[in-house]
C-alpha cells in the first residue's frame, strides 16, 4: 500500500471515529477537529502509534458528514431494507455509512470501488464479516443512486 493510500485509510478511520464521539457526546466541531489533530492523527498514545493521516481529507469528511447529514441519512435510509431504520443500526457502523455515503456523493476524486472498499476496510476493524457484506450492500446501492 502507498503512503498516501495508508494516510487517506487512516484518515476515514479516524474520521469515523470523531464522528463516533460527535454523535455520543456532542463534542463541538472546532474542539472536535483540534482534539484530533493534536491528540490522534499520527501521534502516539500509550506506546500505540496511530497511523499518520492526510489531515486535509480527514477534516472535508469530518466537516461533510457533519453539514450534510439530514441528506446523507434519508440517502442511506431510502437504501435499508424494509423494516430498518437509522435508529435500529449500530452506532459505529452508521458512522461508517454516512462517511462512505459522503465520499460517494462529494469526493468525485475517489474512485466508487475505492471509496466502499476502503470503508469495507473500516468495517473489518470493528465488525464480523457478515455486517460487513451489509455495507457493502448499502454502500454499493448508494453508489449506483449518486454516481
Amino acid at each position: 500500500m502507498s503512503n498516501s493510500k495508508q494516510k487517506r485509510a487512516a484518515a476515514r478511520l479516524a474520521a469515523v471515529q470523531a464522528l463516533y464521539q460527535f454523535e455520543m457526546e456532542g463534542t463541538r466541531l472546532p474542539v472536535l477537529l483540534d482534539e484530533f489533530h493534536r491528540h490522534r492523527l499520527g501521534m502516539e498514545i500509550d506506546e500505540a502509534r496511530f497511523a499518520e493521516a492526510e489531515v486535509a481529507f480527514f477534516d472535508d469528511v469530518v466537516k461533510g458528514v457533519i453539514a450534510r447529514r439530514d441528506e446523507i441519512d434519508e440517502l442511506v435510509a431510502s437504501k435499508l431494507s424494509e423494516g430498518w431504520s437509522l435508529a435500529r443500526l449500530d452506532k459505529t457502523m452508521l458512522q461508517i455509512l454516512r462517511a462512505g455515503t459522503y465520499e460517494l456523493l462529494a469526493r468525485a476524486d475517489v474512485p466508487t470501488g475505492a471509496a466502499i472498499s476502503e470503508y469495507l476496510d473500516v468495517c473489518h476493524a470493528f465488525f464480523d464479516p457478515r455486517e460487513a457484506k451489509f455495507l457493502n450492500g448499502v454502500l454499493d446501492s448508494v453508489a449506483k443512486s449518486v454516481r
